[in-house]
């Protein structure tokens, strides 16, 4: 196992994970955690909403606490039948990313898909953890900014 970094001392990151396909997103949540601790951030508030289409709100009132630095947004999109996943998934990052610039706070996108498949889901979720990665790099290069 690597060694422990510092590079997210000082970093509080907040999670807003999707209990849609939960087998997938329960793991995503685990290693989003992982990632904050091997990161030396400190992690959070945690909220789970019912969906990926509902991270948006969730996400604004975590954007909202002070002492929240940054947001990471986990979920799987799984194809169905209909394009239904298309439609979710686009309209939750538009509004993730407009959340993000509204607040000025970094906000790493963890969400799979649309248009792949419930194996291909279980495959993405490592990147659970290179959303908190880039959350953290990003108020990292921020504040660099100053």
């Amino acid at each position: 196992m690597p060694k422990r970094t510092n590079e997210g001392t000082g970093v509080t990151v907040a999670i807003a994970a999707s209990e849609y396909n939960y087998d997938i997103t329960l793991l995503m949540l685990e290693r989003a955690k992982e990632e904050v601790a091997f990161l030396g951030a400190t992690l959070g508030p945690v909220v789970k909403t019912p969906g990926v289409y509902d991270l948006p709100l969730a996400v604004k009132a975590l954007f909202g606490r002070s002492e929240v630095d940054a947001v990471v947004a986990l979920g799987a999109v799984i194809e169905g039948e209909t394009n239904h996943d298309e439609v979710v998934m686009n309209q939750a990052a538009r509004k993730l990313a407009d959340l993000s610039v509204e607040y000025g706070k970094p906000l790493g996108l963890g969400i799979s898909g649309p248009g792949e498949t419930r194996l291909q889901a279980q495959d993405r979720i490592e990147n659970a953890g290179n959303a908190v990665r880039s959350a953290v790099k990003m108020v990292r290069r921020l504040r660099e900014l100053g």
